[in-house]
């Protein structure tokens, strides 16, 4: 008897479990503004898949590359929105909501790419990134390096001063426009999308970024010089939205932050490894490359622009400045 009542009760335990619904998979949206050839996409993909298996399937995340779902300004704020669940952007943007944050815009604080890695692990962003959750509820989980910024033009730039009057594309973000302002330039604020057109219908002679976005966006089909100026160190925030973190176990933040900087660091050494190539490789496109006396930009900057203007503290820029990267500097 005991025997049949036991098998009954298997038989009935499994037709349950037969019966009952899967395990509901939550569908997320991760958005950005960059190519599907760049290593910012192709490492999102790859933190989204292996999210999804770290999670056995529990969440299922589609990455928007190139602006699908919006430029840079929508997706942040789509953050908030609730249009978007997972972002990747610059502090320039966080810095909206959080101004301290965007210090590192101010040009020329990061003397390498290794600065910038040290700076990432320092107590200082460990402050920044707490001040911006606090404002906005949003997380910062990782931090991706995005490049050092460059000058491209149609005209030869040697100095601050050939600058002047020159027609350059910037993102309208206070502290990009800084060293191009303090040189006199004319600076116009075109959507990263449009800035082929521009720069091909001369609405616009010269842009800024770094060597692998002109190469992924194809700057250089449109622009004759490249010019070293190396203004800013750049990075990329990989940013939960707060609705989603919230919603988060402790397991699964722990396991997406994992992910996130995993994905980061697999990013940052594949820009690193290209920005090394990618000189040579607009020589042979036709273009000049240029070496710039930085002293010389970076006495204008001093001169012509102030870290109050944008709401940084300069203490923090100091402490920035204080760290040391792995080259002992």
């Amino acid at each position: 008897m005991i025997k049949t009542y036991l098998t009954m009760a298997a038989m009935a335990a499994s037709l349950i479990a037969v019966g009952a619904p899967a395990q509901a998979q939550t569908k997320l949206k991760w958005a950005h503004v960059y190519e599907t050839s760049e290593p910012f996409h192709t490492e999102s993909v790859w933190a989204a898949d292996e999210f999804k298996k770290r999670t056995n399937g529990r969440y299922e995340i589609t990455v928007f590359p190139a602006s699908q779902l919006g430029k840079e300004t929508d997706i942040n704020q789509g953050l908030t929105l609730g249009t978007v669940d997972i972002i990747i952007s610059g502090s320039s943007f966080a810095a909206r909501s959080f101004a301290p944050i965007g210090v590192t815009y101010y040009p020329f604080t990061f003397r390498s790419p290794e600065h910038l890695l040290a700076y990432t692990k320092s107590d200082v962003f460990t402050d920044m990134a707490k001040g911006y959750q606090e404002k906005t509820g949003h997380q910062i989980v990782s931090v991706t390096y995005y490049g050092t910024r460059h000058t491209t033009s149609n005209k030869p730039i040697k100095s601050c001063a050939d600058m002047k009057g020159l027609k350059i594309r910037v993102p309208d973000v206070p502290a990009y426009l800084a060293m191009p302002r303090a040189c006199g330039a004319n600076t116009a604020p075109i959507a990263f999308a449009e800035v082929y057109l521009a720069l091909q219908n001369g609405t616009v002679e010269a842009q800024e970024n770094p060597l692998t976005t002109i190469e992924a966006k194809k700057f250089y089909e449109v622009q004759k010089h490249i010019v070293l100026t190396g203004h800013i160190v750049d990075h990329l925030n990989t940013v939960v939205a707060k609705q989603l973190w919230d919603k988060l176990s402790p397991e699964d933040r722990k396991i997406f932050s994992e992910v996130a900087q995993e994905a980061s660091a697999r990013a940052t050494k594949k820009i690193q490894a290209d920005e090394v190539k990618l000189v040579q490789f607009f020589k042979d496109k036709g273009l000049t490359v240029t070496e710039v006396d930085k002293a010389d930009f970076l006495a204008n900057v001093q001169k012509n622009v102030t870290f109050e203007q944008f709401g940084y503290r300069k203490a923090d820029w100091e402490r920035i400045q204080a760290i040391k990267d792995g080259s002992g500097s």
